[in-house]
């Protein structure tokens, strides 16, 4: 069987089944795990699957799980690497932030700043800063996209070029060991490429499970960020190319490490 009617195969069972398997694969068309992959990964760059860890996944399952799901994914991480990128902002100054439960977890950390203009395309951040009376709002105008509250395509990229804020701040749904920042859907990549180059200092938030994803639509590479913020250590493939472009990676459980060494030495 030849590579292109193994792949067709491969999309037929997708339409039968959420999820297949590397080693099933394999065993199914009596080829190696390393042919299936290379397999997935060429079905994955036409835009025609999304791989995880392990296997693939149907595209639509992996770009339309439910939002509110979503939040409660790795909830815990997300809120700590919300302070930390709380942190890096001063007060005073301009951010905007994009669509994402990682990003709303910044806003939630940004609400006691003063003197912020905040400017987003997620409906939820305008909505959970209202409250805060010394933050200037700005919500980008466009298409609603009734799922998720995400404001996007090319109105919205057009207002945000009228911008250049202080600091850019965005999630992403994979991370790629090469460095590539990948989405799900062409519009939100559009408005996060937006954002990104009318920005000064630009910073992802992305927990560790991104790894373990694949997406098709390239937003960025990590040498056109400033920051890395997760919950874990990177793959060291990522890591090296991250120092290569000079790209600083926080990972919150060694920042929190290193804050309680230092307060340890202080008082020795």
């Amino acid at each position: 069987m030849d590579a292109r009617t193994r792949q067709s195969e491969i999309l037929t069972l997708l339409q039968q089944q959420e999820r297949v398997e590397v080693d099933a694969l394999a065993s199914r068309f009596d080829v190696s795990s390393q042919t299936i992959r290379t397999d997935l990964r060429e079905l994955s760059e036409r835009g025609l699957l999304s791989r995880v860890h392990g296997g693939a996944v149907r595209l639509s399952s992996a770009a339309s799980r439910d939002y509110t799901e979503r939040r409660k994914l790795n909830g815990l991480a997300k809120e700590k690497m919300g302070v930390l990128a709380a942190e890096l902002i001063p007060e005073n100054c301009s951010v905007t932030l994009n669509i994402g439960t990682s990003t709303e977890q910044v806003a939630r950390a940004l609400a006691g700043h003063q003197g912020l203009t905040v400017l987003s395309n997620n409906i939820n951040i305008i909505s959970m800063l209202m409250d805060s009376r010394n933050q200037e709002l700005i919500l980008v105008g466009g298409a609603v996209r009734p799922s998720d509250g995400a404001i996007v395509g090319e109105d919205a990229v057009e207002f945000i070029s009228r911008y250049k804020t202080d600091f850019a701040i965005i999630g992403a749904s994979a991370l790629d060991e090469d460095g590539a920042i990948l989405d799900h859907d062409a519009r939100e990549v559009s408005v996060a490429r937006a954002i990104l180059k009318n920005a000064r200092t630009r910073i992802l938030v992305c927990d560790g499970s991104k790894f373990e994803r694949s997406a098709p639509v390239r937003i960025c590479a990590v040498s056109d960020l400033d920051v890395l913020i997760t919950d874990r250590a990177p793959p060291a493939a990522f890591a090296k190319v991250a120092k290569a472009a000079g790209t600083r990676i926080l990972v919150t459980g060694e920042t929190e490490r290193t804050e309680t060494e230092s307060r340890k030495h202080d008082t020795e």
